[in-house]
């Protein structure tokens, strides 16, 4: 009896065996499939997002406008590194 679940157990591990081996790859394309399309918006946030400073800079910084600038500098920033390998 214990001889009839042993090919059983060898089959469920070796099929255990194929799903770890296969899923670095599969994650990697998954990974590459998601990062084409957040590249391609990232870098073109980076190329738009200087627009809105201009009103922010034209009347002045005063108050809340100063964290409002700052967040768009940090935000503009992270965009440039997740965007710059765009169209390479």
């Amino acid at each position: 009896m214990s001889n009839s679940s042993a090919p059983a157990r060898d089959e469920s591990v070796g099929l255990i065996e194929r799903i770890v081996e296969t899923t670095p790859s599969t994650l990697q394309t998954g990974l590459e499939l998601l990062g084409a399309p957040i590249q391609f918006f990232a870098f073109w946030l980076a190329v738009t997002l200087p627009f809105l400073y201009l009103p922010l800079l034209v009347r002045g910084l005063q108050g809340e406008q100063v964290t409002v600038f700052v967040t768009l500098l940090g935000l503009n920033l992270a965009a440039l590194v997740v965007g710059h390998g765009h169209g390479r």
